[in-house]
């Protein structure tokens, strides 16, 4: 076991931690994938007590089992688990839209209109790991104009299995017009003030992914439950 570190134990634990978060979600760890405690401190040039507590929260969000005596994985995705976030995902983004419609403070527009400008450049060069960022840091400025920005944490926090199964479906679809096209709309309605079609844009787009589980299922079968 190593006994040093390059880093304080604090900030060892959150560098483990996000790093292989992103790795999960982003599946360069696809489901799956087996993670030694071993080989991770020795990737990170940490001891292994800033790894096993990182597996410990990856396993309390879903992106990893820890089976005794048999090690630890990367959790397959579960549809289920799927169709719950995304289930409470609308929920509380068609609130938040609603209340953008009315409330939405102007000096946060222009990142938005960036942000859109970002996607375009993603849909020309195909760029599906950038598209989902920008796509989640869309959705992040609305509830941060509309300071639910403690609600957009506790949506992460049950975010594992969708976003995995969002990100497998934009690298799936090179065709992003229509999520593209959610948020140029939604956008609009924010300017105009009209929260009943902000919220029926912001219905379809969450719904977007989730309609095409069966088919990443059937292409993607080792990585499913």
């Amino acid at each position: 076991m190593a006994t040093d570190s390059r880093y304080p134990p604090l900030a060892a634990g959150a560098l483990v931690y996000s790093t292989l978060k992103e790795q999960i979600v982003s599946l360069a760890l696809p489901p799956g994938t087996s993670l030694s405690e071993k080989e991770t401190a020795l990737l990170f040039q940490v001891s292994r007590t800033p790894v096993r507590e990182s597996f410990v929260r990856l396993a309390q969000e879903g992106l990893v089992v820890v089976l005794p005596q048999r090690g630890t994985r990367v959790s397959l995705i579960d549809p289920e688990l799927v169709e719950e976030a995304r289930f409470m995902r609308e929920q509380l983004e068609r609130a938040v839209i609603r209340l953008a419609c009315k409330q939405f403070p102007p000096e946060l527009l222009p990142p938005l209109e960036e942000n859109l400008e970002a996607q375009r450049v993603c849909i020309r060069d195909h760029n599906s790991k950038q598209m989902f960022k920008l796509d989640e840091e869309f959705h992040r400025l609305l509830f941060a104009g509309c300071r639910k920005l403690g609600t957009w944490t506790v949506i992460q926090q049950m975010n594992a299995h969708l976003n995995r199964s969002r990100i497998l479906w934009l690298a799936n679809d090179p065709d992003w017009s229509k999520l593209f096209e959610h948020h140029r709309a939604m956008l609009a309605a924010i300017r105009a003030g009209d929260a009943d079609h902000a919220e029926l844009l912001m219905k379809e787009h969450l719904r977007l992914a989730i309609l095409d589980v069966a088919m990443l299922k059937e292409a993607h079968p080792s990585y499913f439950v």
